[in-house]
């Protein structure tokens, strides 16, 4: 494992060796390898000289007694504990320090990377930590530090509170996901020992969340060993069959890519271009990805070596691209110029392929010496390179943006799953970069759409738009953005966010920020709601709404809610479950054998009262737009996240799926006797395409006194005939009304079909 960015590429003249067979840079305190299978990385000795001799090489004397001082107390406070491989856990944190000297991470960094586990696993508390240590070292360490034993729910609960707490730990310091990725890593490089179901969850934690990170910091070296360590322990028996695979393939490609590299470095020396020439192997992961998303077999991906060529300034990057297309023909539609456009991580290369020797297409990546740091250290190049601070100033910056955007999304967000959902979100590796109208560059997720790009402008943009303008044309929110698009939005200061907005964005933040904004308005419709749903479930389990206050209290304590108002809203917007909630009232209640248990048989529960419905309510209760149910069907109501109820009809497609993976997300629902608006619906006609069909179905609509929002037509063959479809969606009162309006229709000449039409 090559954890240090700051060595080097080879010299011409030793380069003709692949990256993936330089000998592994064994770790100061390796004593074996886990896997003999796995990405080599050693298991740490308990022996600190090595580490120490690496830190003395640019830490002071001072600090360097600082670290030494941290180490005796780790060693001290984890004295008899061991790890699940039978060494001293010491070696855990000296490995985690180490990694990070590769950094040259500063004195605060090493010291609480050798102190992370001594507030989670030895109890010690942030004040002793302050006091022996110093104020900043405790907030690194209780950062890193999972939560003390709170209850959960849920194994996921907890799980998205910790992670919201590292994340945000993270933002106000970015040591902080430093030192836990190299606590990852290595703890990824000794998995081995762990049982297999264990290994499998804590790989795809490590993939879902922790790649992620590595990739949008910009830390390449931890992102492609993580990938590789969550590939092994997901898929062994794939990663052992890849393996095996590629081992065979560098003898039979030898040839080919000695052949390249004699070509290129000849090539450039005589257009006067001082460059450094290597191939670099495609990571296992990386293969088997490929193959997975284009269905190939192994012997068909071609392109498993590329070729990496570091120049000496950034206008010779440009002058070794067309030096390389005139050697080889390069493949249309393969080059990508990160240069001009740098990654959301900062990331700066031209890539193009071409077509080597024997027809094989072949990689390779264009950089400066300054950009392959940055590529390969991303905001750990910070401290590793102070020296070129300046030329990194673009990438600090944008690092700032998303560390405060975290910040921002946790205060519109209230829950850690929500949160964790959003990060996750953000995290999305692929992205499109758009322009504003002033020619600014904006980078958004790949899918994101206009209303994603005005939230990224600013919050109060996103909740005042309206339409867009893409490329000079006017466009609805809901379009997906590309590569090169001008966006300019269009503003109301009347206009508020939509819960259909929900459905099509993308970001994180324009996700929470429009759930902040539906959870605040109208909160007495969401609070009554609450109120009725959480009576429906308490008289579902036989227990009396009104629970004793001491059962009260502790109910409020542990669901971290400041009153029972609160508790009624978060029910009513659909971010806890009733049913839940009253799960946990009726086990407090016997724990505590409170008298609140109604009286006679559980066979016999009340009879529950369903929500009623009359059409007028606000953002608390919506009609589902895809079976849109009118008064006299029967209907169904789903309780949705902060988007309150949802109401469909029982025979709706769409709820009939939902149902089935979330039943406790149901209640029933009924219409209310005095209905006074109009609800809106589809109907389909197949009708003759003669001349003035249109208008006598829309004089009998008229005639019907109903009311026409929206009409679509479009033309068909129809047994040997010209027919036309109509398409409207049209307002009535009730499924009475639709029903003497569709037989009105029915009778009219050249009207061969009509239905009602949903999904």
């Amino acid at each position: 494992m090559n954890l240090t960015p700051a060595e080097s590429p080879p010299s011409a003249a030793s380069s003709s060796r692949l990256d993936s067979e330089r000998p592994e840079r064994k770790s100061a305190v390796s004593t074996k390898p886990v896997s003999q299978d796995g990405p080599q990385h050693g298991i740490g000795a308990v022996s600190i000289t090595p580490l120490a001799t690496k830190l003395a090489q640019y830490l002071s004397p001072s600090d360097l007694k600082k670290v030494k001082e941290a180490y005796r107390f780790s060693d001290e406070k984890h004295l008899g504990q061991m790890r699940k491989s039978g060494e001293a856990y010491i070696s855990h944190p000296i490995a985690v320090a180490e990694i990070c000297a590769d950094w040259k991470l500063d004195a605060q960094a090493i010291m609480a990377a050798l102190l992370h586990d001594v507030m989670e696993d030895q109890d010690v508390k942030k004040e002793e930590l302050i006091e022996r240590f110093g104020a900043p070292v405790a907030a690194l360490v209780d950062g890193l530090s999972k939560l003390e034993k709170i209850e959960f729910q849920s194994q996921i609960e907890a799980q998205a509170e910790n992670f919201r707490k590292m994340l945000l730990a993270m933002a106000r310091d970015v040591r902080v996901i430093l030192i836990k990725l190299a606590d990852r890593l290595h703890n990824m490089s000794t998995l081995g020992v762990m049982a297999p179901d264990k290994k499998r969850r804590i790989a795809r934690e490590t993939m879902e969340v922790y790649v992620p990170i590595a990739h949008r910091l910009g830390l390449n070296s931890i992102y492609r060993e993580l990938q590789d360590f969550s590939f092994l322990h997901l898929h062994p028996n794939r990663y052992k069959t890849l393996t095996k695979a590629v081992k065979a393939a560098r003898g039979n490609r030898r040839e080919v890519v000695s052949k390249i590299l004699e070509s290129v470095n000849h090539t450039l020396q005589a257009a006067g271009i001082e460059a450094q020439v290597y191939g670099r192997e495609k990571t296992l992961y990386g293969i088997y990805k490929k193959m997975r998303a284009k269905h190939l077999s192994f012997s068909q991906v071609l392109d498993v070596y590329g070729f990496r060529v570091v120049v000496d300034s950034f206008a010779n990057c440009y002058v070794a691209l067309g030096t390389l297309h005139a050697l080889y023909k390069p493949m249309p539609g393969k080059f990508k110029d990160y240069i001009a456009i740098p990654k959301l991580n900062g990331y700066q290369s031209l890539h193009t392929t071409l077509i080597g020797p024997y027809g094989t297409p072949v990689e390779f990546q264009i950089r400066t010496q300054d950009m392959h740091r940055v590529a390969e250290s991303g905001v750990a190049a910070h401290w590793l390179y102070k020296s070129s601070e300046a030329n990194l100033s673009d990438l600090q910056q944008r690092t700032h943006v998303w560390l405060q955007s975290l910040l921002e999304i946790q205060k519109q967000t209230g829950d850690s799953a929500e949160f964790l959902e959003h990060v996750k979100v953000d995290l999305f590796p692929d992205s499109v970069y758009v322009f504003t109208p002033k020619s600014t560059i904006i980078a958004l997720p790949r899918g994101a759409t206009a209303l994603d790009f005005a939230y990224t402008i600013h919050t109060d943009i996103g909740d005042q738009s309206i339409a867009t303008k893409i490329n000079h044309e006017h466009a609805p929110l809901r379009t997906e953005l590309h590569n090169g698009d001008i966006v300019e939005i269009v503003t109301s200061p009347s206009s508020r966010p939509s819960p259909t907005w929900l459905a099509f964005v993308r970001t994180g933040k324009a996700r929470s920020a429009i759930r902040h904004h539906l959870r605040t308005i109208n909160p007495s419709e969401s609070l009554e709601l609450g109120k009725l749903l959480l009576t429906q479930a308490l008289a579902a389990l036989d227990i009396d709404i009104e629970v004793p206050p001491a059962q009260l209290e502790r109910l409020l304590n542990e669901s971290r809610a400041k009153s029972l108002e609160e508790l009624y809203l978060d029910i009513g917007i659909g971010k806890r479950m009733a049913t839940l909630v009253a799960r946990h009232i009726m086990s407090l209640c016997e724990n505590e054998n409170a008298p609140s248990q109604k009286s006679g048989s559980h066979s016999v529960t009340n009879k529950l009262e369903p929500v009623v419905i009359y059409g007028t309510e606000g953002a608390a209760v919506q009609l589902a737009p895809c079976c849109q149910p009118i008064p006299g069907d029967r209907i169904i109501g789903q309780l949705k996240r902060d988007q309150g109820l949802i109401v469909h009809t029982d025979d709706c497609e769409v709820a009939k799926r939902l149902s089935s993976k979330e039943a406790d997300r149901w209640t029933s629902v009924v219409w209310g006797d005095t209905l006074n608006r109009r609800f809106d619906c589809r109907i389909k006609l197949l009708v003759q395409n003669e001349k003035g069909i249109l208008a006598r179905v829309a004089a009998e609509i008229n005639e019907s006194d109903a009311n026409i929002i929206h009409v679509l037509m479009d033309q068909e063959k129809y047994q040997d005939r010209a027919m036309i479809h109509l398409r409207f969606t049209i307002q009535v009162e009730n499924r009475v009304h639709l029903a003497r309006l569709i037989r009105s229709i029915r009778r009219l000449h050249g009207v061969e079909r009509l239905e009602r039409e949903r999904g």
